[in-house]
């Protein structure tokens, strides 16, 4: 059976999110930029992009184009709740939606689509829910195709708020059209060995024989630039909901600036151990094994694994600060620090707690946890916490990594 799949990509998502929580922002040229203070814009509004704005501008040169833009700080936990109330408006048109980043995922509506009326009345239903339910300023574009590299492909090509068909019989129409960095999996440097090579189009691509793109590229990256050329693609869409089976949690923060002070570095390392303790929890698992490490002037490492499980922030912070010798913390700068914890095991293994001091911790713990879910994480806080600033995501490229993007899902559809 044909496949339909769909891409959907927010157009200029962290922007337009600003603009639709900042009405007196709309129609006005912004630029999105980091809050740990660099100088680069990491989105820009539509307005901005007509004077050549995009990401990676420079605010000196953005400047320059444009006297009028107005800079933004980036407000990552503002987007992720955005994307969760995209993500759940898709789930609604089909069980197969696989997040791809923040801003874009794919769905797979071939079993689907005649439910909504077709392909069209079911994207006309999804953009008209964004409008209603998330805002007028927020606007995606779709592409449509029989495979997931062609519908990303689609998707970019009708922006902003545009639809985009890419089929077996205009597929070569299309490949005449884009050029080799428009489609996923080949960026600047696969395109300059591809010119050394004599190959500057999608067509051209396509008419390459595969033994010499293996030759130049190895057997597995040419075999994958042979079916790029040709538009084959045979990915399925995975479910945001299925998680492969956890066998460790970490967490892995990069400090805003190089932090001196003792105590704010331990006040991070606990608030990264109550979030993993978090996911523990949510989990049902208990580990007995944490590792931590701390890079900067100094790079710090201890890992201790012990007999009793456990999966409570304070049992984390204390074992993983047990690992290591403190007193380095006092040597230098700290710029990011990484916990984990392993040798997992199920909650429902284990033997319930026996004595009255264990079961009044549990029924703490418990009831935190019922608290923090309601109102928010971090809602109540270890008294150590109290005057810290609550850590906020900082991503470069926002969640590159396809395992911990699996991760961050998985914990928000255990939150229910």
């Amino acid at each position: 059976m044909p496949r339909t799949i769909l891409h959907i990509d927010f157009d200029s998502f962290f922007a337009s999110v600003e603009q639709q929580y900042a009405p007196h922002f709309r129609g006005k040229p912004i630029g999105v930029t980091a809050t740990n203070g660099r100088t680069c814009i990491i989105a820009a509004s539509r307005e901005a992009k007509r004077f050549g704005i995009k990401t990676g501008t420079r605010t000196f040169d953005a400047l320059r184009l444009c006297p009028a833009v107005v800079f933004v700080p980036a407000d990552f936990t503002k987007y992720w709740e955005v994307s969760k109330q995209f993500i759940a408006i898709c789930k609604d048109y089909s069980p197969f939606v696989e997040v791809f980043s923040i801003d874009e995922l794919f769905m797979d509506v071939t079993k689907t689509a005649h439910l909504f009326g077709g392909v069209e009345r079911l994207i006309s239903h999804i953009k008209e829910r964004i409008r209603s339910e998330i805002g007028s300023s927020i606007t995606v574009s779709v592409g449509i195709s029989h495979n997931k590299l062609l519908a990303k492909l689609a998707s970019g090509m009708r922006k902003p708020d545009g639809v985009c068909v890419i089929s077996r019989e205009n597929m070569t129409a299309v490949y005449k059209e884009v050029a080799l960095t428009d489609i996923c999996g080949i960026g600047e440097r696969i395109k300059v060995r591809l010119w050394g090579m004599g190959i500057y189009t999608l067509l051209q691509l396509r008419q390459a024989p595969v033994e010499a793109l293996m030759a130049e590229f190895g057997a597995v990256e040419g075999d994958f630039l042979w079916k790029i050329g040709r538009g084959i693609d045979e990915g399925i869409v995975h479910p945001y909901t299925s998680v492969d089976e956890v066998k460790s949690v970490g967490r892995n923060y990069c400090l805003p600036q190089n932090e001196y002070s003792r105590r704010r570095i331990l006040q991070n390392i606990y608030e990264l151990c109550e979030e993993i303790a978090l996911k523990l929890r949510r989990l049902a698992k208990k580990a007995r094994t944490v590792g931590i490490s701390l890079r900067g002037s100094y790079d710090i490492r201890g890992r201790h694994t012990c007999r009793t499980p456990f999966d409570t922030g304070r049992d984390i912070f204390y074992l993983s600060l047990a690992s290591i010798d403190q007193d380095l913390l006092s040597t230098g700068y700290a710029r990011q620090i990484h916990i984990w914890v392993g040798n997992l095991m199920d909650t429902a293994s284990l033997p319930l707690a026996l004595l009255p001091e264990e079961k009044k911790q549990e029924r703490v713990v418990r009831a935190i946890d019922a608290l923090n879910q309601k109102y928010g994480d971090h809602t109540i806080r270890n008294g150590f916490l109290l005057y810290a600033d609550k850590l906020t995501t900082m991503p470069n490229g926002y969640m590159a990594d396809k395992y911990e993007r699996q991760k961050m899902l998985s914990d928000w559809r255990l939150q229910g």
